[in-house]
């Protein structure tokens, strides 16, 4: 048995104890129910975020988690897995993909898409919905007529993040750095200009629901647009071609694909065509 090196996060300054036996069992339940690579590079953040399980559940030690784990797996492994997951985002986030979609992709779909009068896009991985709302002001913005039947499916592993989606409510902060034409037209402040709720008219466009990637979808399709951003990042290689393979498979021909600015389908997929800055046109 190979001997248990000593990390920050084993130390006796820390809280819980982790040893390296436990954040291996960890990288491995987190690989197994979510496909997320969780690394050496990860401990810290792996530490800090299971500590708040183990505080909010009374126990002692990593250890004691995982056997806790173990025992209640039915009703911890969602804790779990929302621990696990990173939820990063922002409104417009990665401005460039929306720039794209209102001066160029919105006006050809509008043109495509005039005798259906459909539109369907799904923004995966969308964490608390701040993705799947800036898709909405985009297309509000872009003046699509009243009769049109536009639906934004917005996914997430983690449900506690799809929940803040639903309802719309973010700190004030989050909506500041826009311009206060868009603030007026798509967010109430609250009474004591803490918060800001997503307008009923948007949040209507938007459905969230919980979906882990590397299970079965539901979903049929197709869709003319998916956004999955600095999700892909977290998983292998193998994983990756699986999962461009279905995307492609569930997006209309010429239908296009928004990635993370750190990601890219260099020898992952062949079935997509790079047009600049992280957007893909399915080829294939």
């Amino acid at each position: 048995m190979k001997p248990e090196t000593t990390t920050p996060e084993s130390s006796s300054s820390n809280e819980f104890y982790m040893s390296d036996r436990d954040f291996e069992q960890i990288s491995r339940l987190a690989s197994e129910h979510t496909g997320i690579v969780l690394g050496p590079h990860k401990r810290n953040m792996v530490y800090g975020r299971i500590a708040r399980r183990i505080r909010s559940l009374g126990l002692s030690s990593f250890s004691a988690y995982l056997a806790y784990l173990e025992q209640h797996s039915r009703e911890e492994m969602s804790n779990f897995i929302n621990a696990i997951t990173t939820n990063l985002t922002s409104l417009f986030r990665e401005p460039h993909h929306f720039h794209y979609l209102q001066d160029q992709l919105l006006p050809e779909l509008r043109q495509l898409n005039a005798g259906t009068k459909k539109l369907r896009i799904w923004s995966a991985g969308c964490s608390i919905g701040q993705e799947a709302y800036s898709i909405a002001m985009t297309i509000k913005r872009a003046g699509f007529p009243s009769d049109w039947d536009i639906k934004i499916l917005a996914t997430d592993l983690d449900s506690n993040v799809l929940e803040t989606g639903h309802q719309g409510i973010y700190p004030a902060d989050h909506a500041a750095q826009l311009d206060a034409a868009l603030r007026k037209q798509f967010f109430l402040l609250s009474a004591d200009k803490k918060s800001v709720q997503v307008v009923p008219e948007l949040r209507k466009m938007v459905s969230f629901k919980r979906l882990n990637l590397l299970e079965k979808w539901p979903m049929k399709g197709p869709f003319d647009l998916i956004f999955c951003r600095n999700v892909v990042i977290y998983f292998n290689k193998d994983t990756q071609r699986v999962l461009f393979d279905r995307f492609a498979n569930h997006l209309r021909v010429d239908g296009r694909l928004f990635i993370g600015h750190s990601e890219n389908l260099a020898g992952v997929s062949d079935r997509f065509k790079p047009l600049g800055q992280t957007i893909y046109r399915k080829v294939n």
